[in-house]
């Protein structure tokens, strides 16, 4: 069980709330049950390490039962760990990293999408989580960020979306004109 809440694991997995931490390593981080769950449920290989409280773990029998399926294994830790590796003030006990997974807008194109939506430099992060979560809820076959958004992949993006992040594709960096072209 992971005991220390300065060790180097978890101020990896701490520093994956910064941008440029993401940028660098291609993770990102995932916190409490629900994004865990969809993430387990949707996209199970992008998930690279798993870690709960004791506590947290035997509340989720789903989420073991999920795990152990995706041949994913959880690291224990304690609370203190996951408060230190968690981006917000109080953690739900249960975090992921996991790889990002953006798609390219001719990836989404190839798809001949009927609904997409497209965004023009979203700069806030609960605005786009909920754009997000608003466009699965639609039906909509892929996000497209356009411009200087901001990060799908920044921790308050990733909680708004409650979810969502993991059933649609998302596509980041596209000029305005290629996406509407």
């Amino acid at each position: 069980m992971l005991e220390n809440p300065r060790s180097p694991r978890a101020r990896a997995v701490a520093k994956l709330a910064k941008r440029a931490a993401r940028d660098e390593t291609g993770l990102y981080l995932l916190e409490g049950p629900q994004a865990v769950r969809e993430a387990l449920a949707f996209r199970a290989d992008g998930l690279v390490e798993l870690y709960a409280t004791p506590a947290a773990w035997d509340r989720h029998a789903d989420l073991r039962e999920a795990a152990s399926r995706a041949g994913l294994r959880v690291e224990l830790a304690s609370d203190a760990v996951i408060e230190a590796m968690a981006d917000t003030v109080t953690p739900q006990g249960i975090i992921a990293v996991a790889r990002q997974d953006e798609a390219s807008i001719d990836d989404v194109l190839a798809r001949a999408p009927r609904l997409l939506a497209i965004c023009e430099e979203i700069r806030d992060p609960g605005n786009l989580g909920t754009i997000i979560r608003a466009a699965d809820a639609a039906g909509a076959d892929a996000v497209v960020l356009t411009g200087k958004s901001v990060d799908p992949y920044n921790p308050k993006v990733v909680r708004s979306t409650t979810g969502s992040l993991f059933h649609l594709p998302i596509a980041v960096g596209i000029d305005l004109a290629d996406a509407v072209d």
